[in-house]
């Protein structure tokens, strides 16, 4: 397997990438979103390696705004453009190799490769693991449970920085003793991009408050159902609080779709943790082989 970094454009805005080439002849071509706060060295790099070495072109990138990636300011999250950078990584493969593509997005990726996979007929098979819908992340929390005073009060920060001198931005995550009194999924986000375990220099640890209004109204599943007859499959953790989103989007896509449930990983723990993200990448190679 060879590794190139390589860069291509996303609504005029350089986007850095990491380009798998397996040894043998490729099976065929995948995009690999990172989550939300991620970078490509991170979930997405790890699963594109495993990935190429079973036989797949595969490329991680960095969003817009984030990463080694382009794009000012620096720390926005903006959907439309997130959704945008997958077709425009789909459109890099096309321009190197004529394998049909497909998209596995991790976490928020997830939700942001379903939107792109509705209306993108480039994209032939689509694939998630984590998902999650930022939207849906930021109105009812992780677990579905959060009160609407929460993304209310945000809207409220997010409307008084329209009005400031300077726009700013909001930490991401919280002080360890914090983040483990909100509950093991915060706790162990915080672990994967805070510590050793997953840390990276790159890796989102802030957004731009504007983000808050662009995520506050974006639903990724909304239309789901435009994805079939093309094949949908879902890959979430027994233990992972976040499974109700995936819920929600296998409700609205129409057949050919699964959701494949792993033994034992949490949300995150489908990151990186061994062996479930070895019977994850099983499962990914067995479903693109079969429909790329």
């Amino acid at each position: 397997m060879n590794t190139k970094s390589v860069t291509f454009l996303s609504n005029n805005i350089p986007l850095a990438a990491n380009l798998y080439l397996p040894a043998g002849k490729p099976i065929a071509a995948l995009v690999v979103g990172h989550p939300g706060t991620g970078v490509k060295e991170q979930a997405a790099g790890l699963y594109a390696q495993l990935l190429a070495e079973k036989g797949f072109i595969t490329l991680a990138f960095d969003a817009a705004y984030q990463g080694e990636s382009g794009g000012l300011p620096r720390g926005l999250e903006d959907p439309a453009q997130r959704i945008e950078d997958i077709k425009a990584a789909v459109t890099y493969l096309q321009s190197i190799q004529d394998k049909p593509v497909g998209v596995l997005g991790i976490c928020a990726s997830g939700g942001y490769g379903v939107a792109a996979a509705a209306t993108d007929h480039r994209i032939k098979a689509i694939a998630t693991v984590s998902a999650a819908d930022i939207g849906r992340q930021f109105r009812n929390g992780g677990d579905g449970k959060q009160g609407m005073e929460v993304i209310q009060g945000m809207l409220d920060m997010a409307a008084a920085d329209r009005s400031a001198k300077e726009p700013g931005s909001f930490p991401l995550f919280p002080a360890e003793e914090q983040a483990k009194a909100m509950g093991l999924h915060v706790y162990e986000g915080w672990k994967y991009y805070c510590t050793d375990q997953g840390q990276h220099p790159r890796s989102a640890k802030f957004f731009q408050w504007k983000s808050v209004e662009l995520i506050a109204g974006f639903d990724a599943f909304r239309f789901a159902d435009l994805i079939a007859p093309r094949p949908l499959l879902m890959i979430t953790g027994s233990e992972a609080v976040t499974t109700w989103m995936t819920e929600a989007a296998i409700a609205t896509a129409k057949a050919p779709k699964e959701h494949a449930i792993i033994d034992g990983p949490t949300h995150v723990e489908l990151y990186y943790k061994q062996p479930y993200v070895n019977q994850a990448v099983d499962k990914l190679h067995a479903f693109f082989t079969e429909n790329l």
